[in-house]
């Protein structure tokens, strides 16, 4: 099932040659990554390093090599400047070694400006890194992705408030392909382990790196699978197994897809979510002006504004009437394979990643998802 190799794994291997270039020692056309909690390294190729600045820095390229043909960093170029600071006998004993800095192209968040990188991102530099760097000094990294700020363009980063350019979120060493098959086979195995081992008959379903992030920030207390864009034979794989409640728990963007009876969510297969939009504003009766002004928008986001400065209640009543069509939707798509009562629940988050709606299941576990 492995496909390449994550985001985080290229920008280590990369930091990891220009470090060992700064500090004196040989290098190579690749590096050996650690991967943390593993006892196991994997071969990344490094395109080319040198100094820069008067040998005070050091510049290390490769490029991404994901093995998936939808993703967006695939073949996406890599930078990494490094360069050291003398720790000050004056500052903190605590004082971080590595300093990981966003550079062109890299994404922040909008509202607190920090890099976006996932927590494994962060612990594959630090165990790439920390041995490498001299005692008394602390490494300042950062990564450059050049043409980040237009792939970012064709991504949802904004929708989850990053902004300037592509995060660096992976959770794992391999990538996968959320269109491919495997991705499909690997959620049904960790669903068949679940059900094994002590299960209290509920399951969270969600989609996509974002949607993962935030369930884990709210402290779910229920195990959560990674469904990828397979939500359908996923939702009738459970019923299958005698799963009793499956929650959705998604972007707008993606579960809205769902409402319109469209169970494989990846845009290449099928997209509609204006149309489906648009057919639940005729039912709710909005003003045919609206209707034909949403009609000719090519985003969600832009329909939600456009929906939220007509009227704030009415959004929240459709996007509410939204999250009971995908629960109706899914229970039936599920009849049509096997004969069950499994409760579909559907809890819908917007694109400043705020909870937001829920449909009649979802009222009873969307208190699962507030943050302490």
């Amino acid at each position: 099932m492995k496909k390449g190799f994550s985001l985080p794994l290229w920008v280590a291997g990369a930091a990891k040659s220009a470090l060992k270039k700064l500090v004196g020692f040989s290098v190579k056309n690749y590096e050996l990554i650690k991967i943390p909690n593993e006892k196991k390294e994997v071969k990344i190729e490094i395109h080319s390093v040198g100094f820069l600045k008067d040998e005070s820095y050091a510049l290390g390229i490769t490029f991404a090599q994901s093995g998936i043909a939808l993703d967006i960093t695939q073949n996406l170029e890599i930078w990494t400047m490094v360069s050291l600071e003398k720790i000050s006998c004056n500052k903190p004993v605590n004082t971080n070694q590595i300093n990981i800095i966003a550079g062109s192209g890299v994404g922040i968040k909008e509202n607190s400006s920090e890099i976006c990188l996932s927590d494994f991102a962060k612990k594959v530099l630090y165990e790439n890194l920390l041995g490498t760097i001299p005692e008394g000094f602390r490494l300042n990294l950062e990564i450059i992705f050049p043409t980040g700020k237009f792939l970012a363009e064709r991504t949802s980063n904004k929708s989850f408030g990053i902004v300037n350019g592509l995060s660096i979120i992976g959770t794992s060493a391999e990538t996968y392909s959320s269109a491919s098959p495997d991705q499909l086979e690997e959620a049904k195995k960790t669903l068949a382990n679940l059900t094994k081992n002590s299960f209290q008959d509920k399951v969270v379903f969600v989609i996509g790196e974002n949607g993962l992030n935030l369930a884990k920030t709210c402290n779910v207390k229920l195990p959560i699978i990674k469904v990828g864009n397979w939500i359908g034979p996923l939702i009738v794989d459970a019923a299958i197994k005698n799963v009793r409640t499956v929650i959705l728990f998604g972007y707008h963007g993606k579960l809205i897809k769902l409402a319109g009876g469209i169970f494989h969510t990846h845009n290449h297969l099928a997209d509609g979510r204006i149309e489906i939009l648009v057919y639940l504003a005729v039912k709710e009766k909005l003003p045919s002006e609206i209707i034909v002004k949403l009609s000719n928008l090519q985003t969600l986001e832009d329909a939600l504004l456009l929906l939220e400065n007509f009227s704030k209640s009415i959004t929240d009543k459709l996007f509410r009437n939204l999250s009971i069509a995908i629960e109706e939707r899914s229970f039936a798509y599920v009849n049509r394979y096997v004969k069950t009562n499994m409760q579909i629940a559907a809890i819908i988050f917007d694109r400043k990643r705020q909870i937001r709606w829920s449909g009649t299941n979802g009222n009873d576990y969307i208190s699962y998802f507030k943050k302490d």
